[in-house]
């Protein structure tokens, strides 16, 4: 599984080697760092949160593939706007600073 974190054109890439088995501080404090070298701040926003959802809404199939990105979008997530794109990706966006918007896209590994 793989996890784009943009802002602008700028990006990084997260690999996400067992879903079931989620670093979330780990993941989240890269993306922290990557926020923060743009000179932006991600108060407010719930990453450690969202992030879990995301690799279930992909990986958790257990309700049938896609049925829980579908459910995850249309429940939503605190103050970020969730879209599914066929293919079984999951994107989040988030507003921050200065207008900036920082985009998360997850990819399945199937």
């Amino acid at each position: 599984m793989e996890l784009d974190v943009s802002i602008d054109k700028d990006s990084i890439s997260i690999t996400i080697s067992n879903p079931f088995r989620l670093d979330v501080d780990a993941i989240a404090e890269k993306i922290e760092g990557f926020v923060s070298s743009k000179g932006l701040r991600l108060n407010g926003f719930d990453i450690k949160g969202l992030l879990p959802k995301m690799v279930r809404g992909i990986a958790g199939c257990e309700g049938g593939c896609p049925a829980n990105a579908l459910e995850l979008v249309s429940s939503g997530f605190k103050n970020f706007d969730l879209a599914y794109i066929e293919g079984g990706i999951l994107t989040a966006k988030a507003e921050l600073e200065n207008g900036k918007v920082l985009n998360l896209k997850m990819f399945p590994d199937f």
